[in-house]
């Protein structure tokens, strides 16, 4: 069932009784989304943090010229959202899409602050996720800063290991910061 996959990946990280498991459960949305689809459109404020059952999301922005900047993918037990506008409350600078047909679990601000309250463990549940977020968001910078298209590449696919497989070359490319054609040369080598 696609809640004991969210509530797996939580007990990772704190301890869960059956009665605070069923809580977190209550205040959850499931959706579908189709390949394609949006969760969150630049401009528009992100309401809710998503966890991926299953298929895959992404982040995105894009630039004057029309390119696309992939800042996360987002496969299976993964969260994702426009950190920025979901604590703030203020506009998204990125969009979220399904790259593939997409099941996940949503959970609004407002029911994240009332678990806070009910279930203290949960706050130390995002708080090591936000912490991971931000150093993971902090080595990828440095990472396309420092380092060559090959070992962003290969960072990539240590990251990302569902996905070297799953999803088209173009997507990986912009994620790198590559033209479609340089990927594919880089793969032979």
């Amino acid at each position: 069932m696609s809640t004991d996959l969210l509530l797996q990946n939580i007990r990772k990280h704190i301890s869960l009784t059956g009665v605070e498991g069923d809580k977190i459960i209550s205040k959850l949305k499931k959706i579908t989304l189709k390949k394609k689809q949006f969760l969150l459109h630049e401009g528009q404020i992100a309401h809710e943090v998503a966890f991926v059952i299953s298929g895959c999301l992404r982040s995105f922005s894009v630039d004057e010229n029309g390119f696309e900047h992939i800042l996360q993918f987002a496969p299976a037990e993964w969260w994702i959202t426009d950190m920025y506008s979901f604590i703030s409350e203020k506009e998204a600078h990125l969009s979220i899409d399904a790259l593939m047909d997409t099941e996940i679990m949503t959970l609004s601000r407002k029911n994240q602050l009332q678990l806070f309250d009910e279930i203290p463990g949960l706050e130390r549940y995002f708080r090591i996720l936000t912490e991971n977020s931000l150093v993971a968001s902090r080595s990828r910078l440095i990472d396309n800063l420092s380092l060559t298209a090959k070992q962003r590449y290969q960072k990539f696919c240590t990251t990302y290991p569902s996905l070297i497989n799953t999803l088209p070359q173009k997507l990986i490319a912009a994620y790198i910061g590559v033209t479609p054609e340089f990927l594919s040369k880089l793969r032979k080598l």
